[in-house]
């Protein structure tokens, strides 16, 4: 799959997409992520892609014109799934989210800046909006490192060990078990016998009781669906 992120500061995450899981992807040749500066297609002389708001409202506003103009470009040598814009206001970022869009082909993450972004762009160059928590950042660069970086890693072959990915917290709608690894005991805080046992089926229940406690717990919103 690829994943293309429109942004005015791409410098911001250069360094992002060129390490860790997804530069594995991309080295495994399973996925790859392309930044494209949007001031590239902006018309302007001084690569302006903003401008006041109609109305007198305060604050900057991302243009229509490179926005298409970038968005097109794309589409003219590919196919994409989705086009999404990173959003304070759109639909709250999940794992089956996440999961969904892996499973998909290419997508473009247009990351918001400014005030907002052109209503039209959203009204006919958008197939869907994403947020990553209600609350404002001062541009959508971290939202779309964030959903890249969900989505890539569970593209099947991504990561070396699948099923570590497939037990993450959310992917049941539940928060994981407890994890615990060598040494067995430190200044007298002992790993559950249990996990020392060998007996799979045990714990196995155990996880399970464990992971329904925490979720119960911490997170009971994720049971009530």
């Amino acid at each position: 799959m690829r994943i293309d992120i429109i942004t005015v500061l791409p410098e911001m995450l250069e360094g992002f997409v060129h390490e860790s899981i997804l530069a594995r992807a991309e080295k495994k040749g399973l996925a790859e992520v392309r930044l494209h500066n949007l001031r590239d297609y902006s018309t302007n002389k001084w690569k302006r892609v903003d401008d006041y708001p109609f109305g007198g409202q305060a604050g900057m506003v991302m243009q229509i014109e490179p926005i298409d103009r970038c968005i097109s470009a794309l589409k003219a040598e590919r196919d994409y799934d989705e086009v999404i814009f990173t959003s304070p206001d759109g639909e709250p970022f999940n794992q089956k989210i996440a999961n969904d869009l892996s499973m998909g082909g290419n997508l473009i993450i247009l990351a918001g800046h400014y005030k907002g972004v052109d209503q039209r762009v959203r009204e006919h160059l958008i197939t869907r909006e994403i947020s990553v928590g209600d609350f404002v950042l001062t541009g959508g660069e971290l939202p779309a490192a964030i959903i890249a970086d969900a989505v890539v890693r569970i593209v099947p072959g991504v990561i070396g060990d699948e099923q570590s990915a497939l037990s993450d917290c959310f992917q049941d709608d539940m928060l994981s078990a407890p994890i615990y690894t060598r040494p067995r005991s430190y200044k007298g805080w002992d790993v559950p016998e249990i996990l020392l046992s060998g007996n799979e089926a045990k714990i196995k229940q155990w996880e399970f009781d464990q992971a329904m406690e925490r979720t119960q717990r911490l997170r009971p919103d994720l049971l009530e669906k």
